[in-house]
């Protein structure tokens, strides 16, 4: 399924992170202890009755002192308004009507984007009349919020309901992995689509996806069905102007969303940037089955025959919050490595399916019991009393506890024991404590 998505904009200084952090119910920022990885959340879900959007922060995607700020802010709109469904458009009621506003209300007019104004910082009466001059936007009336006090949070929600298209249900066909390339600019990612619907592969069809200018490319590799998503995000080439690619995470967090398996594609010469594990960390928490794609390995000058193992450790080590994931080594311009890629997406893709037997799963946890109790949280001491696979791709389990307060390194310590007694080497297992009998 894939939510429609809200895009906050303005200037900065306006609320858009206060905003943003109020929708999504907590702060969504995640700090790692490796230099370069520490990734603001400017993506979250929100769920509202029996609705569900995704929102984004623009705020976030707008690195300080690239640009001038008119500039910057200018390309931060263009790219909300190419990939949102609906757009928020903050503005200050403490500093009242800007420049930047009016020029921000033009480009939204121009294109006929729905768009809601949203007055922020509005927590008193004066400042509820100060807001009348918002009407010179030519927006509509405005909504009048203070996210920080959390006023008026309630009734912008349910406008946004209101104009929001509703979900929209993909067809999927059973058994055919779905695999979206993702990577920063100039990695490879045309030259790794080229290489794999070359002319020894028959392309079958070209879908017409659900995401604004997708294109789904469906072909076969020995006799196995695939499906490439978001083929046009890739072949957009000439459309990346300066300064726009780190926009891309919101197309990029589009193709994750419907697709099972991400190829991670990073340069040999320039391993595992910034903006990489930025990326990735968003593929990871939607448990998504990833592979790490070092691409340009031809490249690479060959030494002592230590740089595979060196690439190896230079990625664990970055990326540590994803131990368990894949490295393929790949030369698509010369076609290297390319097919034992995708011979690896469908044995992932085959794992992330995988059924553990009920029976084994239950001796699997009493083993893991009898070796080990989890610690008290509490005045009580944790207790585990059943397990069940609920789901796959990715494979799910539920355990029924007394506390589902429990501590992360033994949630870990369940994990690898599920993954060693049942073979998941590569993908991302999905963990959930439940309070039951």
């Amino acid at each position: 399924m894939t939510k429609p998505l809200v895009a906050i904009i303005g200037r900065p200084n306006v609320g858009k992170s206060t905003l943003f952090n109020r929708l999504v119910g907590r702060r969504e920022a995640v700090v790692t202890d490796v230099p370069g990885t520490t990734r603001d959340r400017i993506l979250g879900e929100v769920e509202w009755d029996d609705h569900a959007f995704t929102v984004v922060d623009t705020g976030g995607l707008e690195p300080p002192g690239e640009d001038p700020l008119k500039g910057k802010v200018r390309s931060q709109v263009e790219t909300a308004i190419d990939d949102a469904d609906l757009l928020l458009f903050l503005v200050d009621g403490i500093d009242g009507l800007n420049p930047i506003d009016q020029d921000i209300a033009l480009q939204v007019r121009r294109r006929e984007k729905p768009c809601i104004t949203v007055v922020t910082k509005v927590d008193n009466q004066q400042r509820e009349l100060s807001a009348a001059e918002f009407y010179r936007l030519g927006m509509g009336e405005p909504f009048l919020i203070s996210a920080y006090h959390n006023l008026g949070i309630h009734d912008l929600v349910e406008r946004v309901i209101a104009l929001l298209p509703p979900a929209e249900v993909e067809e999927e066909e059973a058994g055919v992995p779905r695999i979206a390339i993702l990577g920063r600019t100039n990695v490879g990612k045309s030259q790794l689509l080229n290489a794999i619907l070359g002319e020894e592969r028959a392309i079958v069809s070209e879908i017409a996806g659900t995401t604004r200018d997708s294109l789904d490319t469906r072909f076969d590799f020995e006799n196995s069905p695939m499906v490439l998503v978001d083929t046009a995000g890739v072949r957009r080439r000439g459309q990346v102007r300066p300064g726009i690619e780190r926009y891309s995470v919101l197309r990029a967090f589009r193709a994750i969303e419907r697709s099972d398996i991400a190829f991670m594609v990073m340069d040999a010469t320039e391993l595992a940037t910034a903006q990489d594990a930025h990326v990735f960390g968003y593929a990871a928490d939607s448990f998504k089955g990833m592979i790490a794609v070092v691409n340009k390995w031809d490249l690479v000058p060959s030494k002592d025959g230590a740089e595979m193992e060196e690439a190896i450790w230079t990625v664990r080590r970055r990326f540590h919050f994803m131990p368990y994931v894949p490295i393929a080594f790949i030369s698509a311009l010369k076609n290297e490595g390319v097919s034992d890629l995708l011979r690896l997406a469908l044995d992932l893709y085959q794992e992330r399916n995988r059924v553990a037997p009920p029976h084994q799963l239950k001796r699997t946890l009493t083993e893991a019991l009898a070796d080990k109790l989890p610690a008290s949280t509490g005045p009580r001491q944790v207790s585990i009393r059943d397990v069940r696979q609920v789901g796959v791709n990715p494979p799910t389990f539920i355990f029924s506890v007394n506390d589902p307060k429990v501590h992360f390194s033994y949630r870990r310590y369940l994990e690898n024991r599920i993954r060693r007694a049942f073979d998941f080497r590569h993908t991302h297992l999905r963990l959930v404590f439940k309070r039951g009998k």
